[in-house]
């Protein structure tokens, strides 16, 4: 199962050496850094001293422009934000969440066990393995709520109520320990489910997502002047849909036959 422990924005390179110490003392090396401050940030003196090791985290981190190029991949997506947002995900804790993602992700595999294999059909569909994706906003501002509103879920480490700062490297330890300890410790240090994979990523969500809006524009149910809020609760009913990237295509080509009527309709 790909983990990857994406964060935004991020101001001070202390945290990102905290952040890759946390992650490699847990087992995980994938981390993606979008636009921070620094652009030299992974070999900065602060970074690799914080890092206290976790070189090898450092060496192989990304640093990307935009949100869209760290959720390459990745299929399940989690927020970390202390304050719930309207027509946002549903908030909870770690453990929560955790044990029914994974409830879920049995439930769905005993399913497939007992369909049949048209693996022709399906290859497509295979070839997209569960990607987790973990999204920490800046330490001064947090997340917006354009990101929040694209994930599955918003995480809220449970805290003193009167004193619930995390840094941002502390909140890193407590999400990955919380992942590794669902998903059994190290026992399996890499769980053997990567081979059973059938949930379309964020890329193709995002894609889907921009379609359907211009879609929607065309035959005047959204008016882009006052969209309200009707383009992030779409996000989490499909987000909440869990869907495959054969649903994505039959969700696009909807999108298309919309665009195409309305075409048609103002001639």
């Amino acid at each position: 199962m790909k983990t990857r422990f994406i964060l935004i924005n991020t101001s001070h390179a202390g945290n990102v050496g905290a952040a890759a110490r946390a992650m490699k003392t847990m087992g995980f090396g994938d981390m993606v850094l979008v636009a921070p401050r620094w652009a030299n940030v992974l070999r900065r003196e602060e970074t690799i001293q914080r890092a206290s090791g976790a070189l090898d985290v450092l060496n192989n981190a990304r640093i990307v422009e935009t949100l869209d190029e760290a959720l390459d991949g990745m299929t399940h997506l989690c927020a970390t934000a202390m304050t719930p947002r309207d027509f946002g995900p549903p908030t909870r804790a770690p453990r929560e969440h955790f044990e029914l993602l994974l409830k879920g992700e049995h439930s769905r595999k005993q399913i497939r066990r007992l369909e049949p294999d048209f693996s022709h059909e399906n290859a497509e569909t295979n070839s997209n393995a569960f990607g987790m994706g973990f999204l920490f906003g800046s330490e001064r501002f947090g997340m917006s709520n354009e990101d929040v509103y694209r994930c599955n879920v918003a995480l809220s480490i449970p805290t003193n109520p009167k004193f619930g700062s995390l840094n941002l490297g502390a909140a890193i330890q407590l999400i990955a320990y919380e992942w590794r300890l669902a998903m059994g410790g190290f026992a399996d240090v890499e769980p053997a489910n990567t081979s059973d994979p059938d949930l379309a990523d964020a890329a193709q969500i995002t894609g889907m997502l921009k379609h359907w809006e211009q879609s929607l524009t065309d035959i005047g149910f959204l008016d882009p002047a006052a969209p309200k809020k009707l383009m992030p609760r779409l996000n989490q009913l499909f987000n909440r849909a869990q869907l495959s990237p054969e649903e994505i295509h039959i969700l696009r080509g909807i999108a298309k036959a919309m665009s195409q009527a309305a075409s048609v309709a103002s001639k």
